[in-house]
C-alpha cells in the first residue's frame, strides 16, 4: 500500500465515480471527472489492514514508544471480503413481462440523503453517553466568527462533524452514509475524533481507530486522521500519544486537526494573540499552522478578502503554512466564488506563498478523489487555485510521495512530501 496522503489510497465500493452535481461554479467539469474517479478507484489500493502498517521512530517528548518495524508502505494490500451491507443490484424489470408466481425478496427504495440535523441517533448510556455532542455548539454567532453568505454551508459542515462523532459513540457509524455525499468526509472526521477519544480513555491502543480506517471510513483516511487531532486537543494531550499502528505518514495530520481545534475553541488565544500550543518542535508547529489556516476559512466565513487580511496579521514565518490550510479548506469545503478564489491566488502570490496555497488545494483534490465524491466547488476551485484539473492536481501528491522512496514515516518525511507537491506544481508550470 502506498502511504500517500494522496490519491492512491482508496476503498472499494459501488458508485465511487459519481460526483455530486451542484450549484457551485464549474459543476460542468464533474462529468469529465466522473470517468477519472472511476478509473482511479478501479486501479487503486485499499487500506483494509491499516494496523499492519507500523513505523519505526525514536520516542520523543510526550509520545509513546511503539517499537515496531516499518513495513514497506508501497506494498499493495489485498482487499478484504465484501461488506455484508453492500447493496445487491435489483433485477431490471422488462415492460410487459409477466410477474413470477413465486414472490421474490422485497426490495426497498434507497433512503434519500439527509442533513446532519435530521439524522436521528440513539444516545448511549455510560461513558459514550457522557461524550455526546450538541450540534448547536457550532453556531458561528456566539463564537464571534464573521458571518456571511457561506455561513449555512460552513455550519452544516461542522454539524456533520459532530453528527459523525455521535454516530460513532452510539455504535451507529453506518448511519453516516445516510448524509449527503458531500458532507460525509466531515462526519468521518468526527468519527475519527470519537474513536481516538474512546481508545485513549479505555487504553485500547487504537483498536477503534484502526477498525474505522479498515472498515466504514476507509474512503476517508485523511479526514479520520485529522479527527484524531481533535481528540488529543480535547483531552489535553499531544497527538500520537497512546495510539499505535495508524498510517505512518497520515498520522502527522493529527497535528493539523489539533491546530484546527485550538483555533476553533481557543480563538482569542490562537487567532487573536497568535499563540501556538507548547511542547511542539518546528515540524509540529508547521503542521499545527496548516490546521489553523483551515480554521481561518471558517472563522472568516469563506470571505476571501477577510482571510487575506487575517493572514497578513501573522508573522511572515507562519504565513506559508496558513496559506496551505486555506487552500485545503477553500477547495474541500468551498464557500467562495471564482472571483474570490482568484483574489486568494493573487494575494498568496504577492505574499510569496502561492506554491503553499496550491499544495493545500492539491491535497484537498486528492482527498475528494479518494472518497469518490468530487463536488462542483472542488471541480471549480482546482483550475483557479492550482491551474490544473482535479485529477492532475491530486496526482502531484502521488509523484511527491514516490520521490520520498519507501519507509517514509517521520515528521521530516511529511514536510518533504509537502515540499515535493509544491515542486511538482512549479515543474509543471515551468514545462508548460
Amino acid at each position: 500500500m502506498s502511504n500517500a496522503e494522496g490519491t492512491r489510497t482508496v476503498a472499494q465500493g459501488d458508485g465511487a465515480g459519481q460526483a455530486a452535481t451542484g450549484e457551485a461554479p464549474g459543476a460542468d467539469r464533474i462529468r469529465g471527472t466522473d470517468r477519472i474517479v472511476a478509473r482511479r478507484v478501479a486501479d487503486a489500493e485499499i487500506t483494509a489492514e491499516m494496523d499492519r502498517v507500523p513505523w519505526a521512530e525514536e520516542a520523543e517528548a510526550g509520545e509513546a514508544v511503539y517499537g515496531e518495524s516499518v513495513s514497506d508502505p508501497a506494498a499493495p494490500i489485498a482487499p478484504g471480503p465484501p461488506s455484508p451491507d453492500a447493496p445487491v443490484p435489483a433485477a431490471t424489470a422488462v415492460p410487459g413481462a409477466s410477474t413470477p408466481a413465486t414472490p421474490g425478496p422485497a426490495t426497498s427504495a434507497p433512503t434519500p440523503p439527509v442533513d446532519p440535523a435530521e439524522l436521528e441517533l440513539t444516545r448511549p448510556r455510560g461513558l459514550p453517553g457522557l461524550l455526546w455532542q450538541d450540534l448547536a455548539q457550532v453556531d458561528s454567532g456566539p463564537r464571534r466568527f464573521r458571518l456571511g453568505p457561506a455561513r449555512e454551508r460552513l455550519e452544516t459542515a461542522n454539524q456533520s462533524f459532530l453528527t459523525g462523532f455521535n454516530a460513532m459513540v452510539a455504535g451507529e457509524v453506518e448511519r453516516i452514509d445516510d448524509l449527503h455525499e458531500e458532507l460525509r468526509g466531515f462526519a468521518y472526521e468526527g468519527a475519527g475524533m470519537a474513536c481516538a477519544t474512546l481508545d485513549v480513555l479505555t487504553i485500547t491502543g487504537g483498536r477503534r481507530l484502526r477498525g474505522l480506517l479498515s472498515g466504514q471510513g476507509m474512503r476517508y483516511p485523511h479526514l479520520v486522521h485529522l479527527g484524531t487531532g481533535w481528540a488529543y486537543a480535547r483531552l489535553g494531550l499531544r497527538p500520537m500519544w497512546g495510539i499505535r499502528s495508524v498510517h505512518p505518514l497520515l498520522r502527522w495530520l493529527a497535528f493539523d486537526g489539533f491546530g484546527f481545534h485550538q483555533g476553533f475553541f481557543a480563538t482569542d488565544r490562537t487567532v487573536g494573540r497568535q499563540r501556538t500550543a507548547g511542547l511542539m518542535d518546528r515540524t509540529r508547529r508547521a503542521i499545527f499552522d496548516q490546521g489553523l489556516g483551515r480554521m481561518l476559512w471558517f472563522h472568516e466565513c469563506a470571505g476571501a478578502d477577510d482571510v487575506i487580511l487575517r493572514i497578513a496579521e501573522f508573522p511572515p514565518g507562519r504565513r506559508a503554512d496558513l496559506w496551505s490550510g486555506v487552500g485545503m479548506a477553500a477547495t474541500y469545503t468551498g464557500g467562495a466564488d471564482t472571483a474570490g478564489l482568484e483574489r486568494l491566488s493573487a494575494a498568496a502570490s504577492e505574499d510569496g506563498f502561492r506554491a503553499h496555497l496550491v499544495q493545500g488545494s492539491a491535497f484537498a483534490c486528492a482527498c475528494r478523489l479518494i472518497s469518490g465524491i468530487v463536488p462542483g466547488h472542488t471541480a471549480a476551485a482546482a483550475p483557479t487555485l492550482c491551474g490544473a484539473e482535479v485529477d492532475e492536481a491530486a496526482g502531484w501528491t502521488d509523484s511527491a510521495l514516490v520521490a520520498l522512496g519507501h519507509n517514509a514515516h517521520s515528521g521530516d518525511h511529511y514536510q518533504a512530501w509537502r515540499a515535493g507537491i509544491r515542486k511538482a506544481w512549479a515543474r509543471r508550470n515551468r514545462d508548460s
